[in-house]
């Protein structure tokens, strides 16, 4: 079974950048027929909170990437104790005494003799004297993880034939000074404790890659399948880091856009699919092929957002929305939602609408005597969708008015506004009363 995971940490609200990782794992494993886990990489416990793990499943929850199982790595410190101490036993993880200044002295003077900057393994040479020596001076080991120096190769389901030479790469470390798992040893634990099969996230990951491969095969395990997809970026090719936080899900979902909006713009950037709205999720699904993302990074333009966001709302049923429109007080019906949803761009516009039609407003009257003929040919009632057009021929006729001269006024009267839905089903959402005094320029 294909099995994937998306490892948000719980130090924040997630955004459009993780959701896009959430969601190819999540369209990749659907159309697999596998399991999503979601797995809160909680190991810094200091910086982790309860709140934003249960803002993380909140946005989930509200975009449909459902999981299957969930995990939390907090509760996992055990088998990442056992893993360290397999490969600490085989020489492959060892301890290192250098201080950060230490270590950036070492890489200023290999790059000014042309080298590059990648660790000595002073270390390995220490004496069991040396080393106590350090300890007794208070200093406290952080351990590294020996790489092979071998030439790593991999097929990447996004990007092709791949290979990463471990001797260009300095030994990483696996475990900080005081004691706290870096996030690499955890996740390759994970990996091989949950089966994941497949490692879906971003090309900024391709080095640690090869890293993780020899991890993976020091632990006596085979590494998963990968697929690093470019980057987002802003509209202009600028890093979204600055503005991410304006874009957390939780901003994008307070300030009115659909889910299936954000869903649909986040699958489709940087693939050879159009980004154009859909209203399923199954559709997703059908259409995912990692064969469409491309390589150039892709750019997320909130404009677009709007824009695929209002397609989203064009189509949706009165069924979709009718709690949304009860809780802005704009439920008036299925006839009204029918006849304001195509000029919406946020469902929150609708309020605006609906107090279009229920008043009071002030009408915006420019020919005080056009709009007193207009409403003596006013029908008594009751309106429907034929009214306007039966109306509005009777004062084309009486009055000689035609096209933008005959509407417009008309529209200014009954709305106040220039443009809007069409008005055959505004008017019949009027009324006759409320018709007959906005043409007489009373606030109604």
């Amino acid at each position: 079974m294909v099995v994937v995971r998306f490892a948000p940490s719980p130090t924040g609200r997630i955004h459009v950048g993780n959701v896009r990782t959430a969601l190819l794992n999540w369209l990749f494993v659907k159309k697999q027929n596998g399991q999503f886990v979601l797995r809160i990489d909680d190991t810094d416990t200091e910086r982790s909170k309860a709140e934003y793990e249960t803002g993380i499943e909140t946005d989930l929850t509200w975009l449909g990437l459902t999981w299957d199982r969930k995990e939390n790595q907090s509760k996992r410190f055990a088998s990442y104790d056992a893993a360290a101490a397999t490969l600490k036993a085989s020489g492959q993880l060892y301890p290192c005494y250098e201080t950060e200044d230490e270590l950036e002295r070492r890489r200023k003077l290999a790059m000014a003799r042309g080298k590059p900057p990648v660790y000595d393994r002073a270390a390995l040479s220490l004496s069991d004297d040396e080393k106590a020596k350090l300890e007794a001076e208070g200093r406290k080991p952080h351990w590294r993880f020996k790489l092979s120096g071998k030439r790593i190769e991999w097929d990447d389901l996004v990007r092709g034939a791949q290979a990463i030479d471990t001797a260009s790469v300095s030994d990483p470390v696996l475990i900080k000074g005081d004691g706290a798992y870096l996030y690499t040893l955890p996740s390759v634990v994970d990996d091989i404790d949950m089966n994941i099969t497949h490692v879906v996230r971003g090309e900024d990951h391709v080095t640690n890659a090869g890293v993780q491969i020899e991890i993976f095969e020091a632990l006596g395990a085979k590494a998963p399948i990968m697929a690093h997809f470019p980057l987002l970026v802003g509209k202009e090719g600028e890093p979204l880091s600055k503005r991410l936080g304006s874009m957390s899900i939780e901003s994008l979902r307070d300030a009115g856009v659909e889910p299936m909006a954000v869903l649909s713009h986040l699958a489709k950037l940087g693939t050879s699919d159009p980004v154009e709205a859909r209203t399923k999720l199954t559709q997703l699904v059908e259409e995912f092929d990692f064969a469409k993302i491309g390589r150039a990074p892709a750019r997320f333009d909130p404009d677009e957002l709007n824009r695929v966001n209002a397609q989203v709302l064009h189509t949706l049923s009165y069924a979709d929305v009718q709690k949304q429109l009860a809780d802005q007080g704009a439920d008036l019906g299925e006839a009204f939602w029918l006849a304001v949803r195509g000029n919406l761009n946020l469902l929150s516009g609708a309020g605006e609408w609906a107090h279009i039609i229920n008043g009071p407003i002030v009408p915006v009257v420019e020919d005080a005597d056009f709009l007193a003929q207009a409403a003596a040919l006013l029908p008594a009632g009751p309106f429907d969708a034929s009214t306007w057009g039966v109306w509005s021929d009777a004062v084309k006729t009486a009055t000689g008015a035609k096209g933008k001269a005959l509407f417009l006024p008309l529209r200014l009267a009954l709305t106040g506004l220039r443009h809007g839905p069409e008005m055959n089903q505004l008017l019949a959402l009027i009324g006759p009363e409320k018709a007959k005094a906005r043409l007489a320029g009373q606030k109604a």
